[in-house]
């Protein structure tokens, strides 16, 4: 079977038995046991990845198995896949023998023009660049799955470019069934993009494998193997005090030290270290072998170290004016020294360090003459114009017009192939290393603001845009396009009425330009970006947009408007907007811009979960997540994973659920602190992502961190001008607050929500807060003041189609009724409440309005109220509702209805289940058992039997032990 080349030539340094990695290779071992796999093979420059996965590769348990293996390189083209297809030209023999059936396969014929002949003919290109990336990507999972049973492993995926990103994120969701795929990254190389696609694959999430540096027993292990004798205590100190117990380093250092002393003699003479000082001991030992080379290879290899890791004999001929024998001479003795390998018919720097030692012992102004020299002949090379590199080349060079101009153009060819983070990339580095005319300034921070909008350069292009804006005198139209793209960069970030301020400038300066006004005036219409804007002001800056959009004449600004106005309406609940967005479903406009289709499709799905259209939100859901695939829009899988949490939630799917929220709340960095003052330390994802969470743990517990971090929200949002979620989160908080006894902290949250309602003036998102300050002011007699505020959401919500608010009011007159002793009519409306809530999918709001009535039965003697009691207990715990659960126990107690056992039906215990010994304790403590007296009854000590008791509390969501004899019997493990 294939077997891609070793990233580390073996030499005589190596040990022959990999040292101190014996878990790692046994997970490692597992995982391609089992496929569809992934792994990611951790670690710092030099701490053995590449040996670990050697060592894998060569076990007899792949045997049967082909192995490829791909090298990213540090310079990339947008697109260039290259890693990915170097692994595939490594399987030529086997394709000769088996080639793949598949027609799709063709699509890399043109790539792979080593084993084209045998892949099926190449298919006729697509006039879309997305289609034909999309398409390529199809072709390379399908000959992945020929090749399968397979392992893959690419190298150095910290250097891999954005499209091989995405290709890797592609993976992750159609990986073949019989296809392992491990991955090398170096630590502190910055984010890796792929992370959270592998975390979220459906084959499970991608196993890490960290790799520490060794430990000073490991590193004396190593020195023993590699100097084939023992070696005594004081030399592996201070080899691992030299080397910091990086086995690269140790390999290097102990290379070296037979040149100084008979290598019998070297582990008796821990002094031979004293001259290698640290941390520079790798660039002395590989200085020492650049210096072993004759003068003009020293010029030669230098000279490779600045046309890149693997360097081209051609560019290298032509830059240095040497002939071919001489070059091949060269690179012939650096291979000798170790600091070059052999690599798929050429030569590549034998690591990065080596690399990296050897370029920058060139002087500095020989390596920029070097770097222009390189550029100039990459620009005379036959074939497409590897502007990733020139743009590099001619940034060392210091020709800053030449780079900038490379760069744009490297970035304008991402933009063409969807990649927007590496043009975004590419634009900042020019804007801020490139110091470009105003002109040509104002022209890429245009073009980085579209880009960082849909790309990972937000926080970096903020203070450009900002800064342009400040200084550059611009033309109105063009300082209205940079405002509108700021705002966009500062809403997408969190800065919500920042934002939504900087588009509100733009709108005058964009007079002249009615598509673009059209946008920003669509983007001002959206309701629930910002707090201190009323409805009545977007529906006129949706008119506007409208009009604007007339006037361009630009069949896409009309879409966009008619999306702000569907989301617009169905805020509000009105049933005219399910037609229009029924109707833009349809459009082929819509259908034929699949971003823009998928971002309406989750903003409405959003908007449907804020009425309570649980089955509306699901398909939209559906339908936006397949559009965003087939798209290959990546940056939209979290959202489309936050959106799909908070429809799992709403619907009562809570399994995982915190896991998966805990998953997602890792991926937004802080914004910096902008001139404006209202930076965010979350992106708006994280807002609507914390809100969840807060609103999970408010039903789960425990109740102090529930409260901590809804708190939360709400300062956030409220600082940065975000209504929504401010509105829930305060209402969610109101509720908790309730359940806790505070009944007026419930009041004040519910009356700061309203606040922001009336505000807004959508009672449709006020429902909530109105029920909850009716409940708390029902809880301490004050019934009667509510009265006015039902009447006025009531006229407020009218027949809006917003099963959640509907439900609401008339849950809230049912407590008016109440109050007032219509006890039946009271009921009649809970009922009709409780039905509307089921009948939508809120599983949990229908659980409390079941437990609410229940409660109110119970409470005057009626037969079915411990029956309706005992559903609303099993609907909680199926919900794994703990501290629900917790209180209508209590409930239940109170009113003498014995509690069922076990009526979790089956709930998986979510860790909050007691254990035996738990039961025990708390049944002793439930009966006023001391915790002495229970450690004496028990045979335990007593700090155990107070550990237990705490563990208890925590997970029944009690705040003292006087809450647990409401809580008794409770489930047991196994049950």
């Amino acid at each position: 079977m294939p077997l891609g080349p070793p990233h580390v030539a073996r030499s005589d340094s190596r040990s022959a038995v990999l040292v101190g990695r014996r878990a790692e290779l046994a997970t490692l071992r597992a995982a391609v046991a089992a496929p569809p796999s992934l792994v990611l093979v951790e670690g710092e420059a030099g701490v053995g990845k590449s040996r670990l996965v050697g060592e894998l590769l060569a076990t007899p348990d792949l045997a049967g198995v082909r192995r490829l293996v791909g090298q990213c390189e540090l310079l990339q083209e947008p697109l260039p896949l290259s890693p990915l297809l170097d692994a595939f030209r490594l399987a030529g023999p086997d394709l000769a023998l088996s080639p793949p059936g598949n027609p799709v396969v063709g699509a890399l014929a043109p790539l792979l023009p080593e084993v084209a002949e045998h892949l099926p003919a190449p298919l006729p290109a697509l006039s879309d660049q997305l289609a034909e990336r999309h398409r390529v990507f199809r072709a390379a999972i399908a000959l992945l799955d020929h090749l399968s049973p397979l392992v893959l492993v690419l190298e150095d995926v910290h250097w891999a470019d954005g499209g091989t990103q995405d290709f890797l994120a592609f993976l992750a969701t159609y990986q073949p069934r019989e296809l392992s795929v491990i991955l090398t990254v170096r630590s502190g190389a910055g984010p890796l993009p792929v992370r959270e696609a592998f975390a979220r694959a459906p084959s499970g999430p991608a196993r890490s494998i960290r790799l520490a540096p060794l430990r000073p027993p490991e590193v004396e292990q190593l020195a023993s193997s590699i100097l084939r004798t023992d070696v005594p205590a004081a030399f592996a100190t201070s080899l691992y005090e030299k080397t910091g117990g990086i086995p690269f380093v140790v390999e290097e250092v102990l290379r070296t030290l037979p040149e100084h002393l008979p290598a019998g003699e070297i582990p008796g003479r821990p002094d031979v270290l004293a001259d290698l000082a640290v941390p520079t001991v790798l660039r002395d030992v590989l200085l020492q072998r650049l210096s072993s080379l004759d003068h003009g290879a020293q010029e030669i290899l230098r000279a490779a170290a600045v046309v890149g890791m693997t360097p081209d004999e051609g560019i290298l001929a032509e830059v240095t004016g040497r002939g071919p024998a001489e070059i091949a001479e060269a690179l012939a003795q650096a291979q000798a020294a170790g600091l070059l390998h052999e690599h798929d018919g050429g030569c590549r720097f034998r690591h990065r360090l080596a690399w990296q030692i050897v370029y920058e012992s060139v002087a500095t102004s020989s390596r920029r003459w070097l770097h222009l020299k390189t550029a100039r002949a990459l620009q005379s090379a036959g074939g497409p114009k590897p502007l990733a590199q020139l743009a590099h080349h001619f940034r060392l060079a210091g020709s800053a017009a030449e780079f900038v101009a490379n760069a744009e153009a490297a970035a304008d060819t991402a933009l063409a192939h969807g990649n927007d983070a590496t043009a975004a990339r590419f634009l900042l580095q020019a804007l801020q290393l490139g110091e470009p005319a105003g002109e040509v300034r104002v022209r890429l921070a245009v073009k980085l603001g579209k880009a960082a909008v849909d790309g990972l350069a937000q926080t970096q292009a903020v203070p450009i845009l900002e800064r342009l804006l400040a200084t550059e005198p611009l033309p109105a139209g063009l300082r209205g396009e940079l405002r509108f793209a700021l705002g966009r960069l500062l809403r997408q970030h969190g800065a919500a009425r920042a934002g939504y301020l900087q588009i509100e400038q733009a709108v005058p300066d964009l007079a002249d330009r009615p598509g673009l006004l059209g946008r920003a005036l669509a983007a001002l219409a959206a309701p629930e970006t910002v707090v201190d804007r009323h409805f009545s002001e977007h529906a006129v800056r949706c008119d506007q947009a409208e009009e604007a959009a007339r006037r361009s004449g630009e069949r896409g600004v009309h879409v966009a408007v008619r999306i702000a106005r569907a989301s617009l309406l169905l805020e509000q609940g009105d049933p005219a907007s399910w037609r229009l967005i029924d109707e833009l479903l349809r459009d082929d406009a819509l259908r034929s811009a699949p971003r823009e289709h998928a971002r309406a499709c989750l903003n409405w799905a959003q908007g449907a979960l804020h009425i309570g259209q649980l089955r509306r939100a699901e398909t939209l859901l559906a339908e936006g997540r397949r559009t965003a695939d087939q798209a290959e829009y990546l940056r939209l899988a979290e959202v489309v994973e936050l959106v799909a949490a908070a429809v799992d939630h709403a619907l009562g799917r809570w399994k995982g659920l915190t896991d998966r929220l805990r998953r997602l709340s890792g991926f937004h960095p802080a914004l910096p602190q902008p001139s404006h003052g209202t930076a965010s330390h979350f992106a708006a994802a994280s807002f609507d992502i914390r809100l969840l969470h807060g609103a999970l743990l408010a039903a789960t517990g425990p109740a102090e961190e529930a409260t901590a971090s809804l708190g939360d929200v709400v300062a956030v949002t409220e600082r940065v001008g975000a209504v929504w979620p401010l509105i829930s989160a305060r209402t969610t908080l109101s509720r908790l607050l309730l359940t806790l006894g505070d009944a007026e902290g419930a009041a004040s949250a519910a009356t700061a929500a309203l606040a922001d309602v009336r505000a807004k003036g959508n009672w449709v998102w006020g429902a909530e807060s109105v029920l909850c300050l009716t409940d708390a002011l029902d809880a301490v007699g004050r019934t009667d003041e509510a009265g006015p505020l039902v009447d006025e959401l009531g006229a407020g919500i009218g027949d809006a189609d917003a099963p959640l608010a509907q439900a609401a009011l008339l849950s809230a007159r049912a407590v008016l009724l109440r109050a007032r002793d219509a006890q039946q009519q009271a009921d009649r409306l809970l009922v009709a409440a409780h039905t509307r809530l089921g009948e939508a999918g809120l599983r949990y709001q229908e659980a409390t309005a079941r437990e609410r009535l229940g409660r109110w039965r119970c409470e005057r003697g009626a037969a079915d109220g411990g029956r309706i009691l005992e559903d609303a207990l099993r609907s909680y715990g199926e919900l794994g509702a703990d501290r629900d659960i917790a209180r209508i126990c209590r409930t239940m107690r109170s009113n003498g209805v014995a509690i069922p056992y076990p009526w979790r039906g089956g709930r998986p215990s979510h860790g909050r289940v007691l254990s035996s010994r738990e039961r025990e304790v708390a049944l002793l403590a439930a009966n006023g058992r001391t915790n002495q007296e229970i450690a004496e009854e028990l045979f335990l000590s007593r700090r155990t039997v107070e550990s237990h008791v705490a563990s208890v509390l925590r997970k029944l969501g009690c705040r003292s032990r006087r809450e647990l004899p409401a809580m008794m019997p409770l489930p047991v493990d196994g049950d």
